[in-house]
C-alpha cells in the first residue's frame, strides 16, 4: 500500500466564461486596424519643451516656431565651418613639421654617414 497514491492526477481547471478577455472583437474592423495595423503614424517626441517629429529621416519642430533655434542653428553652423577651417590649417601644419622632421632626420644620416667614412679615412692614412 503506497504512502501518498499510485497515480498523479492533477485537478482540472475550470472552462473560462469568455473565450478571450480583450475587447477587440467587439470592436468593427476600421477601429482595430487602427489599434493593431501597421500605420503606427510619425514618431513624436518632446524635448526640452520642444515637440519634435520625425519626417523623411530628419526630426522637425512640430510646433513650427523654430526661429530662435534657425538663428542658434546658424550660429553653430558658422562655428563648426570655423572648427573644421582651423581643423584642416593644423593638419596642413602637422604635415608641413612631418615633412621638416624627416628632411632634417634625412640630412642628420647622411652627415653621420660622412663623418664615419671621414673617421675611416683618417685612420687608413695614420
Amino acid at each position: 500500500m503506497p504512502l501518498f497514491g499510485n497515480s498523479f492526477s492533477p485537478k482540472k481547471t475550470p472552462p473560462r466564461k469568455w473565450s478571450s478577455l480583450s475587447n477587440l472583437h467587439l470592436m468593427d474592423r476600421s477601429t482595430r486596424e487602427v489599434e493593431l495595423g501597421l500605420e503606427y503614424g510619425t514618431p513624436t517626441m518632446n524635448l526640452a519643451g520642444q515637440s519634435l517629429k520625425f519626417e523623411n529621416g530628419h526630426w522637425v519642430s512640430e510646433s513650427g516656431s523654430f526661429m530662435g533655434d534657425r538663428r542658434e542653428l546658424q550660429r553653430l553652423r558658422k562655428r563648426n565651418q570655423q572648427l573644421e577651417e582651423e581643423n584642416n590649417l593644423l593638419r596642413l601644419k602637422v604635415e608641413i613639421l612631418l615633412d621638416m622632421l624627416s628632411e632634417t632626420t634625412a640630412e642628420s644620416h647622411l652627415m653621420e654617414k660622412e663623418l664615419e667614412e671621414l673617421k675611416q679615412h683618417n685612420r687608413r692614412k695614420k
